[in-house]
């Protein structure tokens, strides 16, 4: 799969531009600030319907201007392309399309086009709290297991129930946990439903990861991933049960899947505490890889790859690795952003890989080869 071209309007510092691309490597080189990030960003809204790096999509609408729009021309395994678009106007619910149809539930989109974006942010997964991480990983199964996705909305929208009802509990001085416990046995399914997948998802994940770390970090250092969930004591009915007490203190839900977290150690330790910034460096892209390899296994096509300053957290030895891995045909289409242009030149001068090199200044964007 890959992407034949793009067209953004007033999106963050765009007004306007279109791109064709290459199917193999595309790099956007420029100063710090110009946009290049911008570029992948766009890309990520096509494939998750979000941005990567702003929750609210209205803050993402060009300054003064009404609106955004991006429109990309998508084609796997040789088929017609895809037209698909974003359009978010301000006040207005936001609008994605493929072919010119609007989706029913915009979630049905997500796994249509996936995409990995590894970027400097990815630190966040290690050194950030528990949601981060859960986050990612529900990204992950979400874009190929539509019954995980709909279990984790299902959820979400029960939890946010129960936490109403608890404050209105707390402000009225009067509870009724008959009605609470209809919520908790209505959220039990999704709930099993998410542990039990979170758990079988790091059984076949756990190995690629490992995989990658020692190919990033060129060491031998052992590493692990463990799932930490309240329902490994229990049934989902007997946590919440004997939380409920903890719970009308605080207002809110203090158990359930919502509270999981993935333990991510290196030597038997925890890599937040104990790794050095290169090791945590190491360990965040190799999650990143390890999740495209386990994506393009599941769906039989190879997803995007979107490496956001890909220097700051490989050598140029790995980069050349990584290159090569698309000249061998293990990644499929890869784009790049880096601050100097004669690196890019070096890098390729090695590859006789086919790339296009786009230069970005000030919101502009221009085919230099």
């Amino acid at each position: 799969m890959h992407l034949n071209t793009l067209k953004i309007i007033n999106f963050k510092n765009y007004e306007e531009q279109e791109m064709a691309f290459s199917d193999k490597i595309n790099c956007f080189v420029g100063n710090n600030g110009a946009g290049k990030t911008n570029l992948l960003d766009a890309i990520y809204y096509l494939s998750f319907t979000k941005s990567y790096f702003n929750s609210v999509d209205q803050l993402n609408i060009r300054h003064g201007e009404t609106f955004f729009a991006i429109h990309g021309s998508f084609q796997r395994n040789g088929s017609l392309p895809n037209q698909v678009s974003c359009i978010q106007k301000a006040g207005i619910k936001k609008q994605f399309r493929i072919n010119t149809k609007d989706y029913d539930r915009i979630a049905d989109h997500i796994g249509q086009f996936p995409c990995v974006m590894v970027s400097p942010y990815d630190r966040d997964l290690i050194n950030e709290g528990s949601d981060v991480r859960r986050k990612f990983i529900d990204a992950v199964i979400s874009q190929f297991d539509k019954a995980y996705l709909d279990s984790l909305i299902r959820y979400n929208r029960l939890l946010e129930q129960r936490n109403g009802l608890l404050k209105q509990f707390a402000e009225r001085r009067q509870t009724d946990r008959g009605l609470l416990l209809l919520i908790d046995e209505q959220m039990m399914a999704p709930a099993t439903n998410i542990s039990d997948k979170r758990k079988s998802f790091l059984e076949g994940f756990s190995p690629i990861f490992r995989h990658y770390f020692e190919f990033i970090s060129g060491g031998k250092e052992t590493v692990s991933i463990e799932y930490d969930s309240q329902l490994m004591a229990g049934s989902y009915l007997d946590v919440v049960d004997e939380a409920f007490p903890k719970d009308q203190s605080l207002r809110y839900s203090s158990a359930g899947i919502h509270k999981d977290d993935f333990v991510f150690n290196l030597e038997g330790y925890p890599v937040k505490r104990f790794g050095s910034q290169g090791q945590q460096k190491s360990f965040a892209v190799a999650l990143k890889l390890a999740q495209f390899d386990f994506t393009r296994d599941l769906i039989g096509f190879k997803p995007i790859l979107l490496f956001d300053d890909i220097f700051d957290k490989l050598d140029p030895s790995r980069v050349q690795q990584i290159i090569q891995l698309v000249d061998n045909d293990s990644f499929g289409q890869v784009f790049i952003t880096d601050t100097e242009p004669e690196r890019i030149r070096r890098t390729f001068e090695k590859v006789a890989i086919n790339h296009r090199v786009f230069e970005i200044h000030g919101g502009n964007v221009d085919f230099k080869y």
